[in-house]
């Protein structure tokens, strides 16, 4: 995409490149998301946090202006709840360096970490000193963290929550990892009523592994790694997390459903008071199950992208409101793992890479469907922030941080992997077509990327160095 042409497409990096300063600025757009839909608004920040709201030709003295050209929209900062970033021990799959840049590039400008595949795991209280120095010196947006409830630390969870994690993540089956043993039913029961006693909160990823037949190899066919997780497996796990929480009433959370099947046993628990919520994930709202090539491993993730009549029922359960959020779960690893085996499904090594363009893939299907943006700016903003308990993210109001991000509707964005931020080329989005780009990012109202400053074939422009802090459960 050429530079704008719009004569406010500037502030205070223009011409200095990385002397940042706290400037005042106002922000001025034709469709800022703000309340709940698209209006003309002018953003006033003053040290990194937003002032004001007003009217859209406001001039507001000694501040910078900056114009978000009338084809693109100006969004709150992306909230996304479920990132692996794997630093440290498991850094040549992805590092905080490279997972923000990533995040700042597809418009998130908060992520929260979860504890797993870095050695050590987030299960104790070192272990978080140990990530927060890895991130503290390369993180290019907002990191937290989530920790980890594993068979060895249940009962001493309260030291950890107190250090400032947002909640506590479970496996109910092998999480593919050895240092992050997955809960047995009594275990479940234990965490959820320690949680509930720390007014935390259990996040799960819910499979029953005794539902589960995806050990060992299955072949290059997508049919029969899909046939090895089944639906039914999610169901009987979630309704598992369900009677937990009922019974302690704890905070709980459903990572990644990929069943919609499971929807209806969710809406129910939340209408009988059941404080629940659930996410899924762009690729299981973009991807189905009969496009996935033999041998194309990189598709491989748990629970499995299902078909599409699985996914129409789960883009029902975005428009009436039964799903809470959309995050990546981006879980990378190095190519060759994700090759390992010849691209047979039952030895490549899970998950998808998809932290930059995950609005993107999803705004494509959306907007097929004929589902307007409205609808999907919570489900990537306050519902993330919601559900890791975040506070003045993922809006445009006055008293919150000034994290914005400006999208182009219509732009067209060919997704190579190799040009991605991901520390490794290799993405299920790899060669797609998709409508929507990011075209630039403010973190507390300082530009931290900016697509439109790249020439032809050129890199785009990131703030150098990197601008992210550290959060803490209970920080504003």
């Amino acid at each position: 995409m050429a530079a704008s042409t719009d004569r406010e497409w500037c502030d205070e990096h223009v011409g200095t490149r990385g002397a940042m300063t706290r400037e005042r600025l106002i922000v001025r757009a034709s469709r800022a998301y703000v309340d709940g839909s698209f209006q003309p608004a002018a953003v006033v920040v003053e040290d990194g946090t937003i002032r004001d709201l007003v009217p859209v030709q406001t001039r507001v003295a000694r501040a910078i202006p900056v114009g978000v050209p009338a084809d693109a929209v100006l969004l709150p900062g992306l909230v996304d709840s479920h990132v692996h970033v794997n630093e440290p021990g498991r850094t040549e799959w992805e590092g905080f360096r490279s997972a923000t840049l990533a995040a700042a590039a597809g418009g998130v400008t908060t992520l929260i970490d979860m504890p797993l595949n870095s050695i050590p795991p987030t299960t104790t209280v070192a272990a978080l000193e140990i990530k927060r120095a890895a991130a503290a010196a390369s993180a290019y947006v907002d990191v937290g963290f989530w920790g980890g409830a594993v068979p060895e630390n249940l009962g001493a969870l309260g030291p950890v929550h107190e250090a400032g994690v947002y909640g506590f993540k479970s496996f109910l089956a092998p999480s593919g990892v050895d240092e992050f043993g997955h809960l047995d039913r009594d275990q479940l029961d234990r965490a959820m009523a320690e949680v509930a006693a720390l007014d935390s909160r259990l996040i799960v990823h819910a499979e029953d592994p005794d539902l589960l037949t995806d050990a060992g190899a299955l072949g290059r066919g997508y049919a029969a790694f899909l046939t090895s997780r089944p639906a039914a497996s999610e169901e009987a796990a979630i309704e598992a997390v369900i009677a937990a929480a009922r019974r302690h009433g704890a905070r709980a959370h459903i990572l990644h459903l990929s069943d919609a099947r499971a929807l209806p046993a969710i809406a129910a628990a939340k209408a009988a008071g059941v404080d629940l919520t659930v996410e899924t994930c762009p690729h299981y709202l973009t991807i189905s199950a009969e496009e996935i090539p033999d041998g194309a491993s990189e598709f491989k993730c748990c629970p499995p992208i299902r078909e599409a009549a699985n996914q129409d029922l789960l883009w029902q359960g975005i428009v009436d409101g039964t799903i809470d959020a959309i995050v990546s779960d981006h879980s990378p690893s190095t190519v060759d793992l994700k090759r390992s085996g010849g691209g047979d499904f039952g030895l490549a090594w899970g998950g998808i890479a998809g932290l930059q363009v995950g609005l993107s893939a999803v705004w494509t299907e959306a907007r097929r469907r004929g589902i307007p943006l409205e609808t999907l700016v919570p489900l990537f903003t306050t519902g993330p922030a919601r559900v890791a308990g975040l506070s003045g993210a993922g809006e445009i109001a006055v008293g919150a941080p000034a994290h914005l991000t400006a999208f182009g509707l219509d732009d067209p964005l060919r997704i190579d992997a190799r040009a991605l931020q991901h520390r490794n080329p290799i993405s299920a989005y790899d060669g797609k077509l998709l409508h929507g780009r990011v075209r630039r990012t403010w973190l507390r109202g300082v530009s931290v990327f900016d697509a439109s400053e790249g020439g032809a074939g050129e890199a785009p422009w990131f703030r150098r160095p990197p601008a992210g802090r550290l959060l803490s459960r209970g920080m504003p």
